[in-house]
């Protein structure tokens, strides 16, 4: 390469990733000579090459530097903007881990990410370890009955084959309660989790209740709001914080809202055009013909122009202040990329305003940054959005990598999340591996395939594939662990539960057979973070040195450094460094060098 630019080296781009509004930013490209000497740049003009997301470009011409060529910028205004150089009648644009490519024509451009100066997310979610609980699924306390659906015997396989109408009603429940999971409040303290996270808990028909029936209500098959409130008080008192999930884009058909069946006593919208919430729903021509999520006729969906929702959302008296006042720490919200802006921006000034560290994490499976859904450009990172977003490009580059053993896709979005995310949403990312939308990890590094949920029913990994699917989890697990963000653990994932997708996924936790050599190394990988947590916290990433099959990087804050390594190729490679280091998964204290082997993975850090 003739030039050199990389924007994630702050000798190229004084600030790294996004950047506030009014901050000046310097770029600086520079020049490589020949061997023979010969500098074949020397009387060029180098330009950037700039726009603003959806404008024409604009060219400003660099000053000359003894290193090359020079501009520093000052963005008066939030947005998405993309560059790229011109020099000589060739480009330099965005390549490879986002360093800098020459093009003779159509560039690739890098994207700068302008946020508001005083957008700031929650410091005590960083550093922090997430555990994400399927309600129904995960402990039961006492002998309490259902109040609604078919009640199953822990542990049975969930009901996934259509009724006679060719509809699954998702209506069986195994009984896991809000007592449940304050039960095991000291086992999730063990592992050293500090933010539950709730798939909803509000009143609804089914078992997953993304069908909202009383967005007021705790659904009593799970307790009442003095449970909820008991187990918020005890967890605060073991330093963990609960966030509920927030499905505000549609209700159920057998809602208070909706009332299809009338099962309330309101007015509801498919009652009558009478209804308080008729304005809630679109409705074509007939009380059976309405706007639905992905035409899913029991999930009517929101209008989320409706003042009268926007009232009941964000008052002081609204959904989003009242279960803030309950002591919870935020919301994960479901489908964020099918709410509206305005409707996103006051959903945060209404959380915010009833508590300023409340959280704010949208659901959102691509690069945030610079997502289009539904032609219109998302504006989810420039301060009066989301904080953080689950972070699904991570979760498939780290599965990628695992399955392949090639680093490049890894490599690739670790890059895009540095350079186009502002970094404090990069140090609250929800990094997971699996979820109750997705099939459970081990399942997936097992690489058995199946085609119909009658196969994923009978499926399960043989004794050698399971051996090998769990050193590929650990693996996987030490990445999810150090990379920027916050590591989120799918209950089960930590005992080695399997699953094809919904509702394989969301099997009962077993408390009696599960792995606990696997739950150990969990809870070794919690025991690191926690120690090293002022690096894990902040800490800037850096990659020290990667092959197709190996990487080295670093987290540096000011209260140190630690190195992670992976290696899933054959090769052997030798770290020489001066002084004793500590490997912190086996213990070993290694002096002046370390030999790392085939599959070996770990976290080093200099003895004090």
């Amino acid at each position: 390469m003739d030039l050199y630019y990389n924007p994630l080296d702050r000798a190229c781009k004084s600030i790294v990733g996004a950047i506030p509004r009014k901050s000046v930013v310097r770029l600086n490209v520079y020049k490589e000579k020949h061997p023979g000497g010969e500098d074949y740049f020397s009387a060029e003009v180098c330009n950037l090459v700039l726009r603003r997301d959806e404008k024409n470009y604009q060219y400003y011409q660099m000053t000359r530097t003894d290193f090359g060529w020079t501009i520093s910028l000052k963005f008066n205004e939030t947005g998405l903007f993309f560059y790229y150089f011109s020099i000589g009648g060739r480009y330099l644009g965005c390549g490879n881990y986002h360093k800098g490519k020459m093009f003779t024509s159509n560039p690739v451009n890098w994207q700068l990410t302008v946020y508001d100066e005083s957008y700031e997310t929650p410091g005590w979610f960083k550093g922090g370890i997430m555990y994400q609980i399927f309600p129904d699924r995960f402990n039961r306390s006492g002998d309490e009955t259902l109040k609604h659906g078919i009640m199953r015997k822990w542990g049975d396989q969930p009901y996934y084959r259509p009724n006679g109408e060719g509809k699954v009603l998702n209506n069986d429940f195994f009984g896991g309660n809000l007592k449940g999971v304050k039960e095991k409040l000291g086992y999730l303290k063990m592992l050293g989790v500090t933010i539950l996270y709730f798939n909803p808990i509000f009143q609804a028909f089914s078992n997953h209740r993304y069908d909202t029936g009383d967005y007021m209500e705790i659904d009593p098959n799970l307790g009442t709001k003095e449970d909820l409130d008991a187990l918020i008080e005890e967890a605060k008192e073991l330093g963990i914080r609960v966030i509920l999930d927030g499905v505000f884009n549609h209700t159920g058909d057998d809602s208070r809202y909706f009332n299809r069946y009338a099962n309330y006593p309101s007015l509801g919208a498919y009652q009558s055009t009478q209804s308080p919430y008729y304005d809630w729903y679109t409705f074509h021509g007939s009380h059976d013909s309405y706007d639905s999520w992905w035409g899913i006729e029991t999930l009517p969906a929101i209008k989320e122009s409706s003042e009268s929702y926007q009232n009941f959302m964000f008052s002081e008296d609204g959904v989003i202040k009242n279960w803030l006042r309950h002591g919870i720490g935020g919301y994960r919200l479901d489908v964020a990329d099918e709410l509206p802006g305005f409707f996103l921006k006051k959903l945060r000034k209404a959380a915010k305003e009833q508590d300023a560290n409340a959280i704010i994490i949208g659901e959102v499976w691509e690069d945030a940054s610079n997502k289009i859904a539904y032609g219109v450009r998302r504006e989810y990172f420039q301060g009066e959005e989301l904080d953080s977003v689950m972070n699904y490009p991570l979760k498939d580059a780290i599965i990628n990598f695992l399955l392949s053993g090639n680093t490049s896709r890894l490599r690739e979005v670790i890059s895009m999340l540095i350079d186009h995310y502002p970094k404090s949403t990069l140090d609250c990312l929800m990094n997971h591996l699996g979820t109750h939308d997705t099939a459970r990890i081990l399942t997936v590094l097992g690489g058995k395939s199946c085609q119909t949920k009658d196969e994923m029913a009978v499926t399960s990994l043989n004794e050698k594939e399971l051996a090998s699917a769990k050193e590929l989890l650990k693996m996987g697990a030490v990445l999810q662990f150090t990379l920027p963000g916050v590591p989120c653990i799918y209950y089960g994932d930590e005992i080695g539960m399997q699953g094809y997708s919904d509702p394989f996924c969301r099997g009962c936790y077993d408390w009696e057979n599960g792995d606990l050599q696997l739950r150990s190394f969990y809870e070794q990988l919690g025991k690191i973070r926690h120690k090293l947590t002022d690096i894990f916290r902040e800490g800037i990433y850096r990659e020290v040195y990667a092959t197709q099959t190996f990487l080295v990087y670093e987290r540096k804050s000011d209260a140190g450094s630690v190195y992670i390594y992976v290696n899933r190729g054959s090769c052997q490679y030798r770290i020489k460094f001066n002084g004793t280091y500590q490997e912190f998964i086996s213990g070993q204290k290694l002096k002046n060098e370390i030999v790392i082997k085939k599959g070996e993975y770990g976290i080093l850090a200099r003895c004090k």
